[in-house]
């Protein structure tokens, strides 16, 4: 019998879409501004994906999880996935005591892994909890649901998580070790990026299925490639009648502001011909921007280096509705050589399935990587 551990953080990723950077310190003012779970329901996709995958059978694997809303809640009726029984009983408001002493209960009952759905922040709260158990070594595989994810040890999807889970239940993945990284979140929400690494965390390695940890490039001489990156971008898609939707992150700051925006670097932001139209917007402002315009529109991303995530990754505000309002065919990746040695395929995780698919039958798509000067990447989505 194999014994599993489930945990989830009901509180992940409530602050996605609304734009807040992040749910440490921020879910019960997420849930007044009308957020909904997003970790629990995304727990809930593994399992179901998980019980039609393994076809190894469930009769030797036994869940271990927590009464209530950080495990059985999420836990899908009629979907074979194995027993269930409960060490543990979670209700109301959660902290990350309470992630603490769940994942002690479960290190108790003899868990061999454990399947937990959060972002970095529940990442940490539980290497912390594993290594002040006595069992730093516990192999974990982390359902990607907060705002930020730069750790390794996350699957790229929720169903990338069961492919995992599966995998390593039949033997075919070895153990690493990986990087637990997490964003100071609030510096994050003053605008400054400071990652830090905090611990390391053993999980099964899979280049396909596992999103790998977070790479920061720094390229001191590529000031000339930004330059004609902002030129192209100016005197290309900069006219009177184009929205222009800017991600986040330092590469499209840099651009925005040569061509005399005010950028935020974290936030998502919009203009038209030389006005700056929206600044650090959640879904419903830019639902509103896209409604309103009338001309075209155009949705420029730089993917996350080392991991290559174009969507899904920092940037929940772009909801699957925010991308069919823009239209997939008007979003343009922007990289520049730097960090293309870390990209090799645009990763894209929407939450929404039939999205997925579409992005999937693309196969490639156009990155500008510099002046006039653009490449196509595949499209991964796990």
């Amino acid at each position: 019998m194999v014994r599993l551990g489930l945990l989830a953080n009901p509180d992940a990723g409530l602050g996605g879409r609304l734009g807040l950077k992040g749910s440490d310190g921020q879910a019960e003012l997420a849930r007044s501004l009308g957020a909904q779970d997003r970790s629990g329901p995304r727990m809930t996709t593994m399992l179901v994906h998980f019980s039609k995958l393994h076809r190894a059978g469930f009769d030797d694997v036994e869940w271990l999880t927590s009464e209530g809303r950080m495990g059985t809640q999420w836990i899908p009726g009629g979907a074979n996935i194995g027993t269930v029984s409960t060490v543990h009983t979670s209700s109301g408001k959660t902290t990350s005591s309470d992630t603490a002493k769940a994942v002690a209960a479960l290190l108790d009952a003899g868990i061999e892994l454990l399947v937990y759905a959060g972002g970095d922040g529940t990442t940490r709260d539980i290497v912390a909890a594993l290594e002040s158990a006595g069992h730093p070594k516990t192999p974990i595989i982390g359902v990607p649901t907060g705002v930020k994810m730069h750790s390794g040890c996350f699957a790229a999807s929720p169903k990338a998580a069961a492919e995992v889970l599966s995998a390593w239940l039949n033997d075919d993945l070895l153990l690493a070790s990986t990087e637990v990284l997490d964003l100071d979140e609030e510096r994050y929400r003053a605008g400054e990026w400071v990652v830090q690494l905090y611990a390391e965390a053993i999980t099964p390695a899979s280049p396909r299925w596992m999103q790998g940890s977070k790479q920061l490039i720094e390229a001191a001489d590529e000031d000339d490639i930004t330059e004609g990156l902002a030129d192209h971008i100016g005197e290309l898609l900069i006219t009177d009648d184009r929205l222009i939707i800017w991600g986040s992150g330092g590469t499209l700051r840099t651009i925005g502001e040569t061509n005399g925006f005010e950028p935020t670097n974290l936030g998502i932001d919009a203009t038209v011909g030389p006005e700056q139209v929206g600044t650090d917007l959640d879904e419903t402002g830019l639902l509103g921007i896209i409604s309103s315009h009338s001309g075209p529109v155009t949705l420029l991303l730089s993917p996350m280096g080392g991991q290559g995530f174009l969507i899904g990754r920092g940037n929940l505000q772009l909801s699957p509705e925010v991308l069919r309002a823009v239209g997939i065919d008007n979003i343009l990746g922007v990289v520049t050589p730097a960090k293309l040695l870390t990209v090799r395929t645009l990763r894209i995780e929407t939450g929404d399935e039939a999205l997925d698919a579409e992005f999937a039958a693309k196969r490639y798509m156009k990155v500008l990587q510099g002046y006039r000067t653009t490449r196509v990447l595949p499209v991964s989505v796990d």
